[in-house]
């Protein structure tokens, strides 16, 4: 018999004053315990307003774990890794990196940013920052929708991006009554988050609406196939959808860094003080890739 996901916990993340000050406001999607989010560690969803030119935000350290950022709107960065509407960057921080991330003119944008776990034994892995751009993210048209593959293998089309965890990102744009249809991995933990419209999930058909996370049942058959059923509202509807194989590996977070240990924290913080941790867009040409 086959398993049909099922909405188990919905709610609406409040927005909260950024860290970039007047104009940034930051709702933090995740708001379930790890064990629960596995691999998914936080996602923010960071929309900005800046009406200046005062630079804010700066370089900063991270290791342990990946950012995934999807820019939903606007422009960030600059040079061979500069960001646009639709674009995706993968940047596994691993054994550790400097990033920075700086707007210097007024800027108007939207992004999501994940924290994704590491396997315990790639925690420590070289950096790399893979950049994929909308066009060369594939698509698939079924179902009544339009879905943009960013990462694993999802409705019969498969994302470049290399993953040490098994991850699938999707941004799908349900048509008004429309009927979805895929198969997930019944052990990847599964959610959503409504950027417009609303829709209904699973055969209960219970309904999610914008700006509302919705998290899925998980199972614990690893290797098979469940079904994601959605159909949507009169206005249709715009998801991201991130399900991803749980990792079962303790973790410590401490600020911008994620370890098996305090240790792992402390020794992080000192290599960071020492210089010892170069920035990203310094790392090997190879593990520079772009899309």
């Amino acid at each position: 018999m086959a398993i049909h996901r099922k909405l188990i916990n919905k709610y609406k993340p409040e927005g909260e004053r950024g860290f970039l000050g007047a104009g940034h406001l930051a709702r933090p999607v995740i708001q379930v315990g790890y064990r629960e989010s596995d691999p998914f560690i936080l996602l923010m969803d960071d929309m900005l307003d800046k009406k200046d030119s005062e630079p804010v935000g700066g370089p900063h350290p991270h290791a342990g774990f990946e950012t995934v950022t999807l820019l939903i709107e606007g422009e960030l960065g600059d040079g061979k890794h500069k960001m646009k509407d639709g674009d995706l960057q993968q940047m596994t921080a691993g054994s550790g990196i400097i990033h920075t991330e700086t707007i210097e003119k007024k800027a108007r944008l939207r992004l999501l940013q994940l924290w994704l776990a590491l396997p315990k034994k790639d925690r420590w892995t070289a950096p790399r920052v893979q950049d994929l751009r909308l066009e060369a993210v594939p698509v698939s048209s079924v179902d009544g929708a339009q879905t943009r593959v960013y990462s694993g293998n999802f409705a019969g089309v498969q994302s470049p991006l290399l993953n040490y965890t098994k991850i699938i990102i999707a941004d799908i744009n349900i048509k008004p009554g429309g009927e979805f249809k895929q198969q997930l991995p019944a052990g990847f933990t599964t959610f959503m988050y409504v950027i417009d419209g609303d829709l209904k999930i699973g055969e209960d058909e219970r309904l999610l609406t914008k700006d509302e996370v919705g998290w899925l049942d998980r199972f614990d058959h690893d290797q098979e196939q469940s079904i994601v059923q959605l159909k949507g509202g009169e206005k249709g509807a715009r998801i991201i959808l991130y399900a991803g194989e749980p990792q079962h590996d303790e973790i410590v977070s401490h600020g911008p860094f994620i370890g098996d240990s305090s240790e792992d924290i402390q020794r992080l913080y000192q290599e960071y003080r020492q210089q010892k941790m170069i920035h990203i867009n310094d790392v090997a040409p190879g593990q520079q890739i772009i899309y």
